[in-house]
């Protein structure tokens, strides 16, 4: 009896663990206590707070993705209405369907990615960032990719001097290799 509870115990503790991972701070004021919105496919779209916008979307946060970028980017919240939400929103859709992650994991990495840009002095707009990306992953087809793998090669790329539209091209040359330029054989000769 003992054996089997030592050999129950060990996946019970991780699964513990696991399930304590990636859980940001609780909602606090309005957006605690109210209930959050639906949209049609299920999805909690929208229970912000009016004054506050959190560091980062936790899992069960009820914030809608779009808004919550948009807000972040303009430096206060936005309506739900207001022009940048709804590019935004389109933006996400679209990641969406080429990336593994969904929503709310597309708004933080493209929030992390930008304060990172940001602190090295080369500052695109979140739309920009969702959107180019977006289009490097279509070019692989039904295999979604990454997004969180594709902003740290991005980013890598930015580092080393290039600018959004090189980084995106260096980019797409690594999803479909046949636009990469040929490499030169050893030896030196061409």
């Amino acid at each position: 009896m003992r054996a089997l509870a030592t050999r129950l115990a060990a996946p019970l503790v991780a699964l513990l663990i696991l399930s304590a991972c990636d859980r940001g701070a609780e909602p606090s004021g309005e957006a605690a206590t109210a209930a959050p919105d639906r949209g049609d496919d299920g999805a909690i779209v929208a229970s912000t707070s009016e004054d506050h916008l959190p560091d980062w979307l936790s899992p069960t946060d009820g914030t809608d993705p779009a808004r919550w970028l948009a807000g972040r980017e303009a430096g206060h919240p936005l309506p739900a209405d207001a022009a940048a939400v709804r590019e935004l929103r389109e933006s996400l859709d679209g990641a969406r369907s080429a990336f593994v992650e969904d929503k709310r994991m597309i708004a933080n990495r493209t929030v992390q990615l930008g304060q990172m840009l940001s602190e090295i002095g080369k500052t695109e707009s979140y739309r920009g960032l969702i959107d180019g990306l977006g289009a490097v992953a279509s070019v692989r087809g039904r295999h979604k990719s990454l997004y969180g793998e594709m902003c740290q090669h991005y980013y890598n790329t930015r580092v080393q001097g290039a600018d959004h539209a090189t980084a995106l091209a260096r980019l797409e040359a690594r999803e479909r290799p046949e636009v990469a330029a040929p490499e030169r054989p050893s030896g030196g000769q061409p």
